[in-house]
């Protein structure tokens, strides 16, 4: 299953964000078994600085995404405000499997 994590940052938490992105990617790029990466990127204010995030991961079930998402370095620093997690379908525009 698929599953949406749509994180909204604190306000003032760029830094939060900057020192802890190498950890992040890591995490990200670690990401294996029976969790994957399906994609990622942030979310950008009107300047064009990142202020949340979309994560999308291939997960058995909703516990283990929740799990995956709390052990995201960037939850753990405390950058989020809210994080939202939701199944979804990925329906247009799919990769080939490879």
């Amino acid at each position: 299953m698929l599953f949406a994590l749509i994180c909204k940052d604190k306000p003032g938490g760029l830094q939060v964000r900057l020192d802890t992105r190498p950890e992040h990617v890591a995490f990200l790029e670690g990401l294996n078994g029976d969790k994957k990466l399906a994609f990622a990127g942030p979310f950008l204010d009107a300047d064009g600085k990142p202020n949340g995030s979309l994560v999308v991961v291939e997960a058995p079930d909703l516990p283990s995404a929740q799990a995956l998402s709390a052990a995201d370095p960037y939850a753990k620093a405390g950058l989020f405000q809210s994080v939202e997690i939701r199944q979804w379908n990925w329906t247009f525009n799919k990769p080939a499997a490879s």
